[in-house]
């Protein structure tokens, strides 16, 4: 099984990393084709662009420029290590082991707004930018016609490397969309998390993105191929609902 997760807006760039391994994300010429397009952008227009505070936008200003697309441990760091957020909290890569760490190459994917879709040991550099930021291009109005078929193909690619025949959806609906679901040459099943609230379960997204991270976690530690061994998932109480999943969608309840 392969994981596809979304990045956080949050990251730590400072923390020392727990491995010295790293590699090079393989879009980082096209990433540098949007921090060409960033760099046009004022402090201002950033703000409007991505509907963040002047602060906000004043920092990722200065991420645009000091971007340089020859990375290495001393500018840039691990993906899977910078990224905070709930998602990141679930997985909680501080406490893997460096084999746990090394796995994670072959079980997870990071879609991301800038970089494409990232291994968890390709080394980022700061930024932010969301995958459903409308950035004019030279491919259309948006990241989706920027980014193309082009993060489909290397997914299907690595599906074909790897040999792995399921791919395990725990992205956003704002990430899976860069996706051409229809080209991806595995079958695609989705957990949804659901809270229990007067009587009736429903998603509760800072929980969901939490639950995320926890079913990659248990995909991870435990090493698993076996997409029926998802339904085993019972960390922080969750259970999987039989009743409610269907052979695409796997529904786990608390």
């Amino acid at each position: 099984m392969l994981i596809v997760i979304s990045p956080a807006k949050t990251l730590d760039m400072l923390a020392k990393s727990t491995t010295n391994q790293y590699t090079i994300p393989d879009f980082i010429n096209k990433s540098e084709l949007l921090i060409k397009e960033l760099r046009k952008k004022t402090p201002e227009n950033l703000s409007k662009l991505m509907g963040i505070s002047d602060n906000l936008s004043q920092l990722n200003f200065e991420r645009n420029m000091a971007w340089n697309k020859n990375f290495t441990p001393e500018n840039a760091k691990q993906a899977l290590l910078a990224f905070r957020g709930e998602v990141f909290r679930g997985i909680d890569v501080d406490t893997f082991t460096i084999k746990q760490l090394e796995d994670s190459q072959n079980y997870l994917r990071i879609l991301s707004g800038l970089y494409g879709l990232l291994r968890p040991l390709d080394l980022i550099q700061a930024y932010r930018l969301e995958m459903g930021t409308k950035l004019e291009n030279k491919c259309g109005a948006d990241l989706y016609q920027f980014w193309g078929d082009e993060i489909t193909r290397k997914l299907n690619e690595t599906l074909k490397k790897l040999n792995k025949k399921t791919l395990i959806n725990l992205a956003s609906h704002e990430y899976f969309k860069s996706l051409k679901t229809k080209q991806i040459a595995a079958k695609i099943i989705t957990p949804i998390f659901k809270e229990e609230k007067n009587g009736n379960y429903q998603t509760i997204a800072v929980l969901a993105k939490k639950a995320r991270g926890l079913m990659t976690r248990f995909i991870i530690q435990n090493e698993l191929t076996n997409p029926n061994d998802l339904k085993a998932f019972d960390v922080e109480s969750y259970t999987f609902s039989q009743e409610m999943s269907n052979e695409n969608e796997y529904i786990f309840i608390r």
